[in-house]
């Protein structure tokens, strides 16, 4: 009888049992039963397909902007550093994308990756100047930093088009065709994962433990022997690695890359998703950025019953309530920060942790 019983607690005796990704067979059995709803749902059975390719659109927005969030969350949550100028990064990776492969004639299988290690390289010099700063003035610098690149995306006829823009050619590989909803759904799908895991992974390693010890307090981790420098300067380039795969991946997903698309509001965007989501959590960037890309729908489902009921007509209180879907992140930021500063994913933690003791759970 007393072998069969488990032991109530958390019994961990090792770094590695602390920081372990998956650590009961029950969150695997999870993890792959997600994977396998998510593989099967651009599938069609006898003419029937499982989600519309207006969802199934929604699903990429977000799984690309999770893979962008997780990189600023890398910066702002694990580092503590700011960046207001991530938007740019972001477009610069589907820039340079669209370049390598329509230009250069670079696969597009490979063009993604190549454009992201571009884009790192970029963050990387944008991180010399900007690691030496900090607060407000640090602020400042990644928000120069945005505005430099759009205007550069503006300018420069040879890499982006200019104000025309640049078009990206369709995924492809071995030959075969990737493009359309129900077949690129994977693609991106696939680089979520492989991102999701080099991030989680890289908070086990030695560098992502000095990274949060530059957060926590940066003048113990100087006299610790962490060069606060090298390792501000990595998660710049390591932030911008992921924002230019996200790009990257949304540039061939729109087929289309316009400067336009890139300004300070997706910025901040990106920004509400990793305050959102939560700050320092990995799965907090995939939910903030579910948050924010589902926000708006949600409003328009709101304005449109508001509508059907009759409450408000013309032109005016249409235009009201399109300001009010705009302002709506910003609200959603404020009261997030109020009520839950720790973000969903503190709040699904809590969740869990409580229906794990109940009915003890106080």
């Amino acid at each position: 009888m007393a072998g069969s019983m488990r032991p109530a607690g958390d019994f961990r005796t090792s770094y590695a049992a602390d920081r372990t990704i998956f650590p009961t067979r029950g969150s695997w059995r999870m993890l792959l039963l997600g994977l396998l709803v998510l593989c099967i749902l651009p599938l069609q059975f006898a003419g029937v397909t499982l989600v519309s390719s207006y969802w199934l659109a929604l699903i990429i927005q977000i799984a690309i902007y999770a893979i962008a969030a997780l990189g600023l969350n890398i910066l702002v949550g694990f580092t503590g550093q700011i960046s207001l100028g991530h938007a740019a990064f972001f477009g610069f990776g589907g820039f340079a994308s669209a370049y390598l492969s329509g230009k250069l004639g670079v696969p597009v299988a490979l063009a993604i990756p190549l454009a992201g290690l571009l884009t790192a390289m970029l963050g990387i010099i944008v991180g010399l100047p900007a690691a030496r700063l900090k607060g407000l003035y640090l602020a400042i610098a990644t928000l120069a930093s945005q505005f430099v690149l759009q205007d550069f995306f503006g300018r420069a006829q040879w890499f982006t088009g200019g104000a025309s823009g640049a078009s990206a050619e369709a995924y492809s590989i071995f030959g075969i065709s990737l493009s359309g909803d129900r077949k690129y759904f994977l693609v991106v799908l696939a680089h979520l994962i492989i991102m999701y895991l080099f991030a989680a992974n890289l908070m086990r390693t030695r560098d992502g433990r000095a990274m949060v010890a530059v957060r926590d307090h940066y003048l113990s981790a100087e006299i610790m022997g962490i060069n606060l420098t090298y390792y501000r300067i990595l998660a710049f380039g390591i932030s911008s690695l992921y924002a230019g795969v996200g790009g990257a991946l949304m540039a061939h997903y729109t087929g289309f890359v316009s400067s336009e698309a890139f300004d300070l509001l997706l910025s901040i965007n990106f920004l509400a998703m990793v305050i959102i989501g939560g700050l320092g959590s990995i799965m907090g960037s995939i939910l903030g950025a579910i948050f924010i890309i589902c926000l708006p729908e949600v409003m328009q489902s709101v304005v449109r019953l508001v509508q059907t009921l009759g409450i408000g007509q013309g032109a005016a209180f249409t235009e009201g309530l399109a300001y009010m879907k705009e302002m709506a992140i910003g609200l959603a930021i404020v009261l997030f920060l109020v009520f839950e500063p720790d973000g969903l994913a503190a709040r699904w933690r809590k969740i869990k942790a409580y229906w794990k003791l109940y009915p003890f759970s106080y």
